[in-house]
């Protein structure tokens, strides 16, 4: 009968009751409850037993109270920590919905200008007839390959995500010519890494946003090495001291955003480092994948 009450009292009377603010008739069924029980037990025990005198009826009541209280205790124990944990299981459901949700949404944002100016040296390109048209539409249509497929999966190799890096850079490359000197140094992992996707395009991004226009002589530095299960990843450009820049909406995911980004996957796991000296923007991003 107690086990009975136990689960009767988790499982039906605290939600409709309790739960949904009936406190007198909560406390009416808990009370009819107790009476119940100990006059099923009084009856059982005379039943049972008729000739044993020395069982009295205040006495039962009396002992009856604290096992009942006790039981009861045990019931809204039970009942109060599976709901926090089954609220606490949802909470974090929901949040990790979320954060999938967020970092899906990061992932996409490429600059939407890159993309327009991408096609606008295109359409150069097809009204010279130049030769140079189709490796650079082999070379764009490979990077929305990568865009639109692989960034579906949590992780991709580091390889691709170079590959990817470097057809970004020869659009760029193209795209400034001789106006801008970019330098590139990947060197080759020295095993095979995984890499959450999109994570190292939105500096080379920002690089070429901020690192070119109206400034005398630009330069952007790239280099990225892989090796004991460590990722460094630099990027350097020049930068107009003087300028006063206005941020951009649709400009590309931003670096507040890419740091937002990194604590959601590799917290406690990377070091980024952002400076400016000497006339030069510099990012220095450290990714421990072991």
């Amino acid at each position: 009968m107690l086990i009975g009450f136990f689960y009767l009292n988790a499982v039906l009377i605290i939600p409709r009751l309790f739960y949904k603010k009936k406190y007198a008739l909560y406390t009416l069924a808990i009370f009819g409850s107790f009476a119940t029980y100990v006059m099923l037990v009084w009856l059982l025990k005379v039943s049972l037993t008729p000739s044993d005198k020395s069982f009295e009826f205040r006495k039962h009541v009396f002992f009856s109270t604290f096992i009942f209280l006790f039981i009861l205790a045990c019931s809204i124990a039970y009942k109060t920590i599976r709901d926090k944990i089954a609220a606490d299981n949802l909470a974090k459901e929901k949040e990790n919905e979320n954060l999938k949700t967020e970092l899906s949404l990061l992932r996409s944002q490429v600059s939407p200008h890159f993309m327009f100016n991408v096609l606008n040296n295109m359409v150069a390109l097809a009204r010279k007839q130049s030769d140079l048209l189709e490796p650079s539409l082999i070379k764009l249509s490979s990077l929305m390959r990568y865009m639109l497929y692989e960034t579906d999966e949590e992780k991709v190799s580091l390889e691709k995500e170079t590959d990817y890096l470097q057809s970004y850079i020869d659009l760029q490359r193209q795209r400034f010519s001789k106006k801008v000197v970019i330098n590139v140094r990947m060197c080759p992992a020295d095993k095979l890494y995984d890499i959450e996707p999109m994570l190292l395009i939105p500096f080379v991004e920002n690089a070429f946003k901020h690192g070119t226009g109206m400034i005398e002589q630009p330069q952007i530095d790239i280099v990225l090495k892989a090796e004991k299960n460590i990722v460094n990843f630099t990027v350097s450009n020049n930068y107009d001291p003087a300028s006063v820049e206005v941020k951009d909406k649709a400009s590309g995911i931003g670096l507040v955003n890419v740091q937002r980004r990194l604590n959601l996957l590799y917290p406690n796991h990377h070091t980024l480092n952002i400076a400016k000296k000497d006339g030069m923007f510099v990012v220095s991003l450290q990714i421990n994948l072991a």
